[in-house]
């Protein structure tokens, strides 16, 4: 089969969404098939072509650097599935780009899946401007009912779409790398840079440092168990645009920036604790990351809590917006090591069925049935000439 995935973001771009599309992409070649990305091209990087992408010249993100938002692009992407026509398009992000690639697909008549993977209606409550909120799911909802389907992590997410009228859900789990997370990473010689041994506490917070993850509450739980623990630690792994003013506030704190690979594996594994106050994920993976790396948390019941943790067994999951309920879990769990210590092998052990492998199966079976879609030869897409790629750029 021949697959195209669109999106304004894929690594080395660190956020949940770049990262779940490189495990998308990575189990569909691995089942043999042909998949192109096509992406804003990077700062630096010119736009073009080659087998496997399609890079489209973008704008910055305000207050996401590193970030790209493409530019429109239709004419370039019926040329390019005129030529190698894809059995099924995935569409991950509502930008400019996407909106091409569900008009190309519809002139084509090729299947095409959208994905909700963020939700900006929410965001704009965490931004300030809650007037822009029913504009944000008008644009959502006309977005999303252009699709076949609609991709959701969690069964909660596909009704709360249904009765808000968005698209067609269709739930497809998320999966975590047992490899890559793993209690084994945890690393004795990180914790002693962090200023802690084996006795000491360290409470994680892994994620965008930005106002839509409700971080305020992260730093109010800390110190309420820092109270109680006066050894305990508080490490930020991640950055992002409220980094500054949150380092400046609290010196005491241990900020590492971005991480990925093996190093977020050890980073997270290396912790005690994980306090995860955001409300406004569609899914979350470090939900799944911390209890891969039998790390016990404190999440709210949202998203990949909803679904994957076991309140009381692999953790704490805080019902409604009850942020007392969540500073008294985060103390309770510090007091108690042994209970941490058991909730984290609980949360590992529920780990090891998710697996990226499994999940390309399940989104394979998914496109490649859309509308009855039929195997395709697995031939490479073509590789433009530069006078081709010359006036594509033009077009794009």
């Amino acid at each position: 089969m021949r697959y195209a995935i669109v999106t304004d973001t894929y690594p080395p771009d660190i956020n949940g969404v770049a990262l779940t599309l490189q495990s998308y992409v990575r189990g569909l070649r691995a089942r043999g098939h042909a998949v192109e990305v096509i992406r804003p091209a990077r700062a630096g990087e010119p736009p073009g072509a080659d087998a496997q992408s399609l890079r489209i010249r973008g704008l910055r993100v305000p207050r996401y650097p590193g970030l790209r938002l493409a530019l429109p692009a239709g004419q370039r992407l019926r040329a390019r599935w005129r030529a190698a026509r894809p059995d099924a398009i995935y569409v991950a992000t509502e930008g400019p780009l996407g909106w091409s690639a569900l008009n190309a697909a519809q002139a084509l008549d090729i299947p095409v899946v959208t994905a909700l993977h963020t939700r900006f209606d929410i965001y704009m409550g965490a931004y300030g401007v809650p007037w822009l909120q029913p504009a944000a799911l008008s644009w959502m909802r006309r977005f999303h009912a252009r699709a076949d389907a609609t991709l959701v992590a969690t069964q909660a997410l596909a009704v709360e779409l249904r009765d808000a009228g968005i698209g067609h859900p269709v739930v497809l789990s998320r999966a975590v790398d047992c490899a890559q997370f793993d209690p084994a990473r945890r690393d004795p010689d990180l914790r002693a840079q962090w200023g802690v041994d084996e006795n000491g506490l360290v409470a994680i917070h892994v994620g965008r440092i930005a106002a839509e993850k409700n971080l305020g509450l992260a730093m109010r739980a800390f110190r309420a168990l820092q109270a109680e623990r006066p050894d305990a630690r508080m490490v930020f792994v991640g950055d992002g645009p409220e980094r500054s003013a949150l380092q400046a506030a609290n010196p005491d704190f241990i900020f590492s920036g971005a991480q990925r690979g093996d190093e977020l594996g050890r980073h997270f594994a290396s912790a005690d604790l994980f306090l995860f106050p955001s409300r406004s994920e569609t899914f979350g993976n470090v939900v799944l990351e911390s209890m891969a790396c039998g790390v016990p948390q404190v999440a709210f019941d949202h998203g990949a809590a909803t679904e994957h943790l076991c309140d009381g067994l692999q953790g704490a999951r805080i019902p409604g917006d009850d942020e007392d309920a969540f500073v008294a879990a985060a103390v309770a769990l510090a007091q108690n090591t042994s209970t941490c210590r058991a909730m984290g092998l609980a949360g590992r052990d529920a780990m090891r069925r998710l697996t990226p492998a499994h999940v390309a199966d399940d989104l394979d079976a998914l496109l490649s049935g859309l509308r009855g879609g039929t195997p395709d030869a697995r031939a490479p897409l073509p590789v433009p000439t530069d006078a081709e790629d010359a006036d594509a750029r033009a077009a794009a």
